[in-house]
């Protein structure tokens, strides 16, 4: 397939390959940052991939991303979902939902590089809102 053919791809289908690419690269981090403790890597982990703070993630980086990585995320947020989440505001799982479709997108599509680059930005962002030092 092409990058158009993942482009144009049901943003469901990006969310639930970019859900597992993300968390990966995220426990990826956690265990990187020295802690062996499965409990406290779990906790750290959480900070990162729970949806009020994906949905906090994309919202920083809007401004960085391209016109077509704008109107996927749009396109995924605006999305009908016909499941409800349970202890996390409707608003939020849609925006985490389109970060996640725009980490499948790019996954999918060979974009590496650049789903990296997002990756870290979130990781840092979402690090200094945590207090934490990241890299």
């Amino acid at each position: 397939m092409n990058k158009n053919n993942y482009l144009n791809m049901n943003t469901t289908v990006l969310a639930f390959m970019g859900d597992a690419v993300y968390e990966t690269y995220i426990r990826d981090h956690v265990i990187k940052s020295g802690k062996t403790h499965a409990e406290r890597l779990h906790k750290d982990a959480v900070k990162f991939v729970r949806a009020e703070a994906q949905s906090a993630a994309l919202k920083l980086i809007l401004d960085n991303l391209s016109e077509e990585e704008i109107s996927l995320v749009k396109r995924a947020r605006n999305k009908k979902s016909s499941t409800r989440p349970k202890n996390v505001d409707p608003v939020d799982y849609k925006w985490a939902t389109a970060l996640e479709a725009l980490i499948g997108y790019l996954y999918l599509s060979g974009q590496i590089e650049r789903m990296e680059e997002i990756i870290e930005d979130i990781m840092v962002k979402i690090g200094e809102i945590n207090g934490e030092k990241t890299g």
